[in-house]
């Protein structure tokens, strides 16, 4: 597990290098935005997700100079959802990641802003002739990228978030539907990232899609299992707000051990994906069993 917390971190550290050359702070008034872009893309997250679109990329021998940017775009994505998950319209969170929210460290407007920003800045990063890939291959990458964040991935997954905390009675399939698309979609881009650069075929995507579900709901409901066993100094937001609010989890609807049973059976499903991959695979078959381990 050691050796894998050490390749997230470098990959972070690449990531987060990156970023700092992809948002450079004007001399101009619109500074302040910039500013908040870079306070929340730039603020100590894992980059579990940049990691999984490297070591997909890993899997097709794509250089990882060339995956980097696509990486960056999709952490780009990512904490603009957080932003705006964190509104007080929303979640109404005031930490993330340790840290007061972008809205609580500058305002609501500029973090709205900063937010919008940042999801046109990584469609623009991964469109430019910069990422280094043949125009059908970025514009299937920007296809898949939007569809995962829109309103049939990502974004609909908020909205059923949203939904939750007043629709009574929320069986497990609706459960299992919204975590689908509000973190599923994300992870099924970045494993299937990796194959659109690597121009695989139709079936090898289509098996990084379903580790990317698994994992994604083993995920989900270990974040469930830590809004309840966690605290706040490890995992640097909010806990209980579920519980508190009486919202339909899986650990509501399933309770604590049976939740946590389906998540290591998620685990070693999506590990059971991977056969067909050699050792280039091994830290992906990691990262999933990481994510039912993991403490924050």
């Amino acid at each position: 597990m050691d050796k894998l917390l050490n390749e997230i971190k470098s990959t972070a550290e690449k990531v987060r290098y990156e970023l700092d050359r992809l948002l450079p702070v004007p001399k101009t008034s619109e500074k302040r935005v910039v500013e908040a872009m870079r306070y929340s893309v730039m603020g100590g997250g894992k980059s579990l997700r940049p990691f999984m679109v490297m070591q997909s990329a890993k899997l097709f021998g794509v250089e990882p100079e060339r995956a980097l940017r696509v990486a960056c775009a999709l952490e780009m994505v990512h904490c603009y959802s957080l932003i705006h998950d964190d509104l007080p319209a929303m979640d109404n969170d005031d930490l993330r990641r340790g840290k007061p929210t972008c809205h609580k460290q500058y305002d609501e407007a500029t973090a709205i802003l900063a937010g919008d920003a940042l999801l046109t800045r990584a469609f623009g990063v991964i469109s430019s002739e910069k990422c280094q890939f043949d125009p059908l291959t970025r514009c299937q990458l920007i296809y898949e990228l939007s569809k995962a964040a829109g309103c049939n991935g990502m974004v609909g997954g908020q909205m059923l978030d949203i939904l939750a905390e007043t629709t009574e009675d929320m069986k497990l399939p609706e459960v299992v539907r919204l975590q689908q698309l509000k973190t599923g979609a994300l992870f099924s881009f970045a494993m299937e990232a990796g194959a659109i650069m690597g121009k695989a075929d139709s079936e090898t995507r289509q098996l990084l899609r379903s580790y990317a579900k698994d994992v994604g709901l083993a995920f989900q409901i270990s974040d469930d299992i830590l809004d309840v066993e966690g605290d706040v100094a490890s995992m640097g937001k909010a806990v209980r707000k579920d519980l508190d609010a009486h919202k339909a989890t899986f650990i509501s609807l399933l309770g604590l051990e049976k939740a946590k049973e389906q998540a290591k059976q998620l685990t070693e499903h999506a590990v059971k994906t991977l056969e067909s991959f050699d050792e280039k695979a091994d830290y992906l078959r990691a990262l999933a069993r990481y994510f039912v381990e993991r403490k924050s």
